[in-house]
């Protein structure tokens, strides 16, 4: 799955539970990014590459979500 992918997977699941979703690219260098999901957040790596197995689920659990839902 992409970054972008994951960016728009992340707010339909923010949306159906109420969750406000945010990216914020000036916290992360070159072309990271954090995104919020609720309270907690993770970083994104470069939305234009292929997200890993192993990252995607690290990134999963930073934010509480389990990668069924997604």
């Amino acid at each position: 799955m992409k970054g972008s992918e994951f960016l728009r997977r992340l707010k339909r699941y923010g949306r159906s539970r109420s969750l406000e979703v945010r990216l914020d690219e000036k916290r992360g260098k070159g072309s990271h990014a954090t995104v919020y999901v609720g309270e907690r957040y993770t970083v994104v790596k470069d939305r234009k590459k292929e997200i890993g197995k192993g990252l995607l689920r690290a990134m999963l659990n930073d934010l509480g979500i389990d990668p069924s839902e997604l």
